[in-house]
């Protein structure tokens, strides 16, 4: 999360060009929308137990619970053409990247408003953004594998009589690149995929590159003064 605010502010100043990112997450985490209370839903215990960590982001929706999965983020000025003004169609564009990508997997799937991808009528992406320095974060998930039992024991629900109930729900509404192919796929392998998806949807050639020295050192700064600490996480 620290490096992906880096980036936004890098790119918000011009001494970055428009960047997409592909990373995974390790040890699991949750992250935490914006406007929630860590309290409300995240069970801190079964997290210290099942060493999963948590963090707040600076996107808002819900609470999500990373761990077999490739996330992507993608950072653009607000004045970039092949962004759309409006935050909806800004949202249908970037996530017709993301289809692009999947496709390349062999998986078919369709943008459903305002901030999910669905094959078959089940979740395989959720996506949020943010706007800051009149520049564009947006970030989400593309489900590699799903573990839902795992995910309801480290995030609350409102009432554990129903718990069974939300597990089988959640297993009719969510999938995976696993689940659609029968398969593993390797990260590599779908960021891959991605890297195509994002190449055809905006029309240019990804470069390969690492961050920069302003970046890594706004990454350490916003890590230590933000996301590592009780203040930001626990701030609801």
């Amino acid at each position: 999360m620290a490096i992906d605010k880096a980036i936004l502010v890098t790119a918000s100043v011009g001494n970055v060009p428009p960047t997409v990112r592909f990373y995974g997450w390790s040890p699991p985490a949750i992250s935490l929308g914006y406007f929630q209370s860590l309290t409300d839903e995240v069970d801190i215990q079964a997290c210290e137990r099942f060493g999963v960590e948590y963090v707040r982001r600076i996107t808002g929706g819900g609470a999500v619970f990373h761990e077999k999965e490739l996330t992507y983020s993608i950072v653009v000025p607000e004045s970039h053409p092949a962004i759309p003004k409006n935050i909806m169609k800004s949202y249908g564009r970037i996530c017709g990247a993301v289809m692009n990508g999947l496709r390349h997997l062999g998986i078919d799937s369709e943008y459903a408003p305002i901030n999910d991808i669905v094959t078959e009528g089940q979740k395989i992406s959720g996506n949020a953004q943010t706007r800051k320095y009149q520049t564009v974060l947006q970030h989400g998930t593309v489900l590699m594998d799903v573990d839902v039992e795992k995910m309801f024991s480290v995030l609350k629900v409102p009432n554990e009589k129903i718990k069974d109930k939300l597990i089988a729900d959640v297993k009719q509404r969510v999938t995976s690149i696993k689940h659609q192919l029968g398969k593993e796929i390797s990260f590599q392998e779908v960021a891959r995929a991605m890297t195509l998806g994002f190449e055809e949807e905006f029309h240019v050639e990804l470069i390969t590159g690492g961050l920069r020295k302003e970046e890594q050192v706004l990454a350490k700064q916003f890590e230590q003064e933000c996301f590592s600490t009780t203040e930001w996480n626990h701030r609801r």
